[in-house]
């Protein structure tokens, strides 16, 4: 028999411990009887949890029987051209439209790091938070537990960062970093002093770009570890960048400009200018409609169509810097932003109009419950959506603390306030 922690010894027992049930013990007549009574948009989420899953849901057309209940079409209606996942994705997006801009929504925050950090980047429903402290920490947006952390090799600042299924790549002072994600966790790192002051980071594997404080982007090889290119893109300071799957780099300035330029061809594509001199603070581009979405520091929006170069809105959102814009991938309709007055605003992606304006009702706190095995606290708290004349300024900071990075998922909101917390905004139909 083995001490337990309080120093007692157990007793000893005769029975064998009793297995934990867990969900691969239910056999296909209970799975087949459970996954009867989900709708549409439940079957879809269940259908990608595993293989086993979705043979079950796939072999009794559940999601055909669901689709044609819904939505009332002919069954052979779906051969026409288009396949069924097309018409669930379409149903995915609407509800969401839906939900950012009419549904009720709930915040929940908790305490996430030390001191305050104010970037975050989310894909596959994780989110990775940091800049602030020596630490990422990447996070569960659905049980908000932390499931990994990332420190940094040294006393040099972390300044931008992103991430994929096996790696996060770090820009931490004159040098990329690489922590792996599986396997044994190693940290790679290129040369000191391979670039100027770096100000913000993109990458797609297997590269990286750099936009440094003299408008030059250095794109670095993440297996070679060093620096394949460098690309004049602006006079001035290069603040926010987007790298794309096709190689093409769009780069904002402090200046007010938008560089674009195509990596494969190495040479400079256009630049495109604002109708304001302000600094552009951060873009967005959308891969399906190739659109760029920019924010800048007098709060402007701005789209362009990067395959025509043409200027499809510009409108004026807010009267402070816009920090943060993003949209969920796959999505042609709404823009989430996010800027120093801490209101979440949601935006047509075709016209600009904006949609809804959030904010924490800081009175509706619903309830706490324990978090962690870092034993705190998440809070539940009402999101109230503000009337077009409401007057933002008159209202408390606490219930809007200035977004600094925000990040889009499917029905849900990531937001960053330079202070220790992280909130997840979740919204329903």
């Amino acid at each position: 028999m083995e001490p337990s922690s309080s120093g007692l010894r157990r007793p000893q027992s005769s029975s064998k411990k009793k297995q934990k049930t867990t969900i691969l013990a239910l056999n296909h007549d209970i799975l087949c009887l459970i996954f009867g009574f989900l709708d549409l948009v439940q079957l879809i989420r269940c259908s990608a949890v595993c293989k086993s899953w979705s043979r079950v849901i796939d072999k009794l057309k559940l999601l055909q029987m669901q689709y044609h209940k819904q939505q009332h079409v002919d069954p052979l209606s779906l051969s026409e051209g288009r396949s069924l996942i097309k018409h669930m994705e379409e149903i995915a997006i609407q509800r969401h439209r839906f939900s950012l801009q009419r549904g009720p929504a709930n915040a929940f925050q908790w305490k996430g790091h030390l001191v305050g950090v104010n970037k975050c980047r989310m894909k596959m429903g994780l989110v990775l938070t940091g800049v602030g402290d020596k630490v990422m920490r990447l996070w569960s947006v659905e049980s908000y537990n932390c499931l990994d952390e990332y420190a940094l090799p040294d006393k040099a600042p972390l300044i931008d960062f992103d991430f994929d299924e096996g790696k996060v790549v770090g820009l931490v002072g004159s040098r990329i970093c690489i922590w792996t994600r599986t396997g044994t966790r190693n940290v790679f790192s290129s040369r000191d002093g391979m670039f100027t002051r770096g100000l913000c980071m993109s990458y797609v594997d297997p590269e990286a770009v750099v936009g440094c404080e003299d408008g030059k982007a250095r794109v670095f090889d993440m297996y070679s570890r060093k620096c394949s290119q460098i690309v004049k893109m602006h006079p001035g300071p290069i603040t926010c960048l987007s790298f794309s799957d096709d190689q093409l780099l769009i780069c904002g300035s402090s200046l007010g400009s938008i560089s674009v330029s195509d990596l494969s061809s190495d040479q400079r594509v256009t630049t495109l200018k604002s109708f304001s001199s302000a600094g552009i603070k951060t873009l967005c581009l959308n891969p399906r409609s190739n659109v760029l979405f920019a924010g800048s520091t007098d709060g402007h929006a701005y789209c362009w169509d990067i395959r025509t170069l043409r200027t499809l809105w510009e409108r004026r959102v807010s009267t402070n810097v816009l920090y943060s814009i993003s949209h969920l991938r796959n999505d042609a309709s709404t823009l989430v932003i996010g800027g120093i007055d801490g209101v979440v605003r949601i935006l047509d992606q075709d016209t600009g109009e904006v949609l809804s304006r959030c904010i924490m009702d800081e009175a509706g706190i619903v309830s706490t419950r324990p978090k962690d095995r870092y034993h705190q606290v998440i809070k539940m708290k009402k999101v109230q959506r503000l009337s077009e004349d409401a007057r933002i300024d008159l209202m408390p900071v606490t219930s809007r603390p200035p977004i600094t990075s925000l990040a889009v998922g499917m029905q849900k909101v990531v937001t960053l306030h330079n202070d220790k917390c992280v909130r997840v905004w979740k919204f329903m139909k």
